[in-house]
C-alpha cells in the first residue's frame, strides 16, 4: 500500500494542480484582447499561410479546450473559446494546434512515431485493466495468472509509451507556436509572455499524465515480481 501511495498519489496531485492551473491561466488570458484584434482561427490561418499550408481545413468543434489537429483528415479543429475568440489565450492555443499541422507537413519524427502507436495505445487504454485484475485474482504464482498479468502490463506499457512520445510533440508544437506568434507579429512582444504562460500550463498536464501512468506501470511491475 505504501508503495502504491508513493508511486501514484504525487503524480495524481500534480495532475489536479496542472488541470486547475490550465483553467485558471486560460481564463485569465481569455480576458486579454490582442492589439491586432485577431481571432484564434485567423491567427492559425496566418501561421499556416506562412508555412505554405493555406489549404489546410480549419473547422469549429464543440466543447471547451477540445482543440486539436487531426492528421488523418489534415484538419485543424478549434473550439468557440479559441477559434471564434480574440484573446491572447485563444491565439496561443490556436497557434499551438497549427504547430501540429506544421509537424505533420514536415514529417516531424516524434509525431510520426506517436501516430503509429495510437492504435496500440487506444487498445491498451480500453482493456489493460481486465487482464491485470484477472492476474491479481488468480495470483502471479499461477501460469494463467502470470500470463494475464504480463499481458496487462504489456498493454499498459503501450499507453505509457504513447504519453512519453507525446511530450516532445507537445513541447515542440508550443515552441513553434511562440516563434510564429512573435516573428509574424501576431502578438506584440509584451503579449507573448501571456501566450507562453497558457502553453506552459497546458504542457504541465502532459507531464503529469505521463508521470501518473509511469508510476502505475512501475507499481504493476514490482507487484508482478513479488
Amino acid at each position: 500500500m505504501l508503495l502504491w501511495i508513493v508511486l501514484t498519489i504525487p503524480p495524481l496531485l500534480l495532475g489536479l494542480y496542472a488541470q486547475a492551473k490550465v483553467k485558471r491561466t486560460f481564463a485569465k488570458y481569455s480576458q486579454v484582447r490582442p492589439a491586432n484584434g485577431m481571432s484564434g482561427a485567423q491567427a492559425a490561418q496566418a501561421v499556416l499561410q506562412t508555412a505554405g499550408l493555406p489549404g489546410l481545413k480549419i473547422e469549429a468543434i464543440d466543447g471547451k479546450l477540445t482543440d486539436h489537429y487531426d492528421p488523418s483528415s489534415k484538419t485543424l479543429r478549434l473550439s468557440a473559446d479559441v477559434g471564434a475568440t480574440s484573446s491572447i489565450a485563444a491565439l496561443g492555443v490556436a497557434a499551438h494546434e497549427a504547430g501540429h499541422a506544421l509537424q505533420d507537413a514536415q514529417g516531424y519524427g516524434p509525431m510520426k512515431v506517436r501516430q503509429r502507436i495510437v492504435p496500440f495505445a487506444m487498445t491498451g487504454q480500453r482493456i489493460w485493466i481486465f487482464p491485470v485484475i484477472g492476474g491479481m485474482i488468480l495470483g502471479a504464482g499461477t501460469a494463467l495468472g502470470s500470463t494475464l498479468f504480463l499481458v496487462g502490463i504489456g498493454l499498459f506499457s503501450a499507453v505509457v509509451l504513447f504519453q512519453l512520445v507525446t511530450l516532445p510533440v507537445e513541447f515542440d508544437a508550443s515552441k513553434r507556436a511562440l516563434v510564429a506568434l512573435e516573428q509574424q507579429g501576431l502578438l506584440a512582444p509584451s503579449e507573448v509572455p501571456g501566450a507562453k504562460a497558457v502553453l506552459n500550463a497546458a504542457a504541465l498536464t502532459y507531464v503529469a499524465g505521463f508521470l501518473s501512468a509511469l508510476g502505475q506501470l512501475i507499481y504493476f511491475i514490482i507487484a508482478f515480481r513479488r
